[in-house]
């Protein structure tokens, strides 16, 4: 069973956005770059860099997808109260 993610994302204000950020990933732009660029999330400077965090740290949305989503892949976007978040899975412990 998973009790930690290490994860990073990009947080956007519109889904437009996300999805045109989730297009240069696609096309092999940098994750940590891209964040750096377009996220509004104080994240950005550390590429988006949330570190590890265990359940009940993160909202519902987000948690939800983090500990679901395949360890290495972009996912999203993902709807939250803040915005929508293209999130990475850096790792699960």
């Amino acid at each position: 069973m998973v009790k930690e993610v290490h994860a990073a994302h990009i947080l956007c204000k519109t889904d437009k956005k996300a999805k045109e950020v989730q297009e240069k990933l696609a096309a092999g732009q940098s994750f940590a770059e891209m964040a750096r660029k377009y996220s509004q999330c104080p994240s950005s400077r550390r590429g988006g860099d949330l570190g590890w965090f265990g359940k009940g740290r993160m909202v519902q949305e987000f948690e939800k997808a983090a500990f679901e989503g395949e360890k290495g892949k972009v996912l999203g976007p993902i709807k939250t109260k803040f915005g929508y978040h293209l999130i990475k899975v850096l790792d699960k412990k």
